[in-house]
């Protein structure tokens, strides 16, 4: 108590006026960081805060992961984020004021330190790219900044803060549809910076062989297609294809083979069968030797790295 008391006493004797009118801060304070742009407080900055007549309580403090700051003889937190530093000044006069500290204390708040807020957008975009924010960005901000979504990508958009005061934080799923097409605000996250926004390709089949357009193209957002439907993204089947075809499937790090009755399925004497993300469908030619699996799979890995894919991926041809 003894402590307060001889604050509030020093208050008074610092200059005629200080009773009831707001003492004005020494111009050296004014100035300190005055060369920094104004922009909302955020998580990591650091700010320098002078209590004219209290030096025991001006410092300089760092904004917390929540947002908050902390002083000394406060008993509570102050919410900085999202402010500029003279409504700052007033949160911070108005706590001092309530716990009874200070009468009508000056307060000056600068930004001695503004935290790198970098946000990284990579993956399935049209423009990779990594800027800073100077101040809250929505995720339809950021993906604009890469000039949007690219064909490739996928139903999800992963977010997940990689930098600040907490690192490693949990990965956000945002489904594109609820982002674009069905505008969920919820959807529409708010990034403060130190966000990774990585949107997947989407899930491919590739369709080899003996078809009129072979090619990768996407399973869609169920997370699968099936026979019939990828020859209908080929365009059908070419001259001479073989009653019978194969899917090569991903398994314990090679290509499991699984052979189908192909034209049995087209004339409906058979269930259609799945095929999902990774499948190899192929399709041989009747008037040559069927490729071997590990020729398949050199020609599908060379198609998926280069933009003429759908051209080479026509094997036997």
């Amino acid at each position: 108590m003894a402590l307060r008391i001889t604050l509030i006493a020093g208050f008074y004797l610092a200059g005629a006026g200080c009773m009831f009118g707001q003492a004005r801060p020494p111009a050296a304070v004014v100035e300190l960081g005055a060369n920094l742009p104004v922009r909302p407080v955020a998580a990591g900055d650091l700010l320098a805060i002078t209590i004219y007549g209290a030096p025991e309580m001006s410092r300089s403090v760092r904004v917390s992961e929540g947002g908050f700051i902390r002083l000394p003889l406060l008993k509570r937190k102050i919410e900085a984020r999202g402010a500029v530093p003279s409504e700052l000044e007033l949160r911070v006069g108005s706590a001092i004021t309530e716990e009874r500290i200070l009468v009508d204390p000056a307060v000056v708040v600068t930004i001695a330190e503004y935290a790198v807020r970098r946000i990284r957008v990579a993956g399935a975009v049209r423009h990779p790219l990594t800027f800073e924010a100077t101040g809250p960005v929505t995720l339809l901000e950021a993906l604009t900044r890469a000039e949007g979504l690219s064909a490739e990508a996928g139903a999800e958009i992963l977010v997940t803060r990689t930098s600040g005061l907490n690192t490693g934080g949990l990965t956000k799923r945002i489904v594109v549809k609820d982002l674009i097409e069905t505008a969920d605000p919820a959807a529409n996250l708010v990034l403060d910076g130190g966000e990774d926004v990585r949107v997947p390709e989407a899930g491919r089949v590739f369709v080899v062989g003996n078809v009129k357009r072979p090619g990768a193209f996407p399973v869609g957002d169920s997370g699968g297609t099936s026979v019939l439907k990828a020859l209908a993204l080929a365009e059908g089947l070419a001259p001479f294809s073989t009653k019978q075809a194969y899917i090569y499937r991903p398994a314990d790090g090679g290509k499991r083979e699984i052979a189908v009755e192909l034209r049995k399925i087209m004339e409906r004497k058979l269930p259609d069968v799945d095929l999902i993300a990774g499948d190899v469908f192929y399709i041989p030619d009747n008037r040559s030797g069927r490729l071997t699996a590990s020729v398949i799979e050199k020609v599908v890995s060379f198609a998926a790295g280069t933009a003429s894919g759908a051209v080479i991926l026509g094997v036997n041809r």
